[in-house]
């Protein structure tokens, strides 16, 4: 074929799972591998905005959890578009992310704007009990027409 090729989806569901350190090392990490899945399966989700949320979720992990264990980053390439989660072992859900937000941050707070971010950019967003605490998720759209640089 001669010409423009556009994104096919994959057929089936790709997948990604993996324990990282309760550390601050595990934010590049995590960014890295969302950034080669789907570079690796040529998905048409928006790489720099699944990069920026894996990165908030993480670092939230990392941050507002107990270190007593490792924290588990989930990838799913979907058709539709893709899903990643934050599991960790603290069962408290995450603050401001799926409850209205009542007042703006202070500007010159460093920090506090990392659930807002997520909620701005993905197409939905949440977090779920899971048997050894919770799972924080988002989701983004596949774009379509939208062709992976090689």
């Amino acid at each position: 074929m001669n010409g423009l090729a556009l994104y096919q989806r994959p057929a089936e569901p790709a997948s990604w799972r993996i324990a990282l350190p309760h550390t601050a090392a595990a934010v590049p990490v995590a960014r890295a591998l969302v950034r080669t899945a789907l570079a690796e399966v040529e998905h048409a989700a928006d790489p720099d905005t699944a990069e920026l949320l894996t990165a908030e979720l993480v670092a939230n992990a990392v941050e507002h959890t107990d270190g007593r264990g490792p924290i588990e980053l989930v990838v799913e390439l979907l058709p539709s578009g893709c899903q990643v989660e934050v599991h960790d072992p603290d069962p408290a859900p995450p603050g401001h992310l799926t409850r209205p937000v009542i007042e703006e941050p202070d500007p010159w707070q460093e920090g506090g704007r990392g659930l807002l971010l997520i909620r701005a950019l993905s197409s939905s967003c949440g977090h779920r009990p899971t048997p050894s605490g919770k799972a924080v998720w988002f989701r983004l759209p596949a774009i379509p027409g939208q062709r992976r640089p090689a």
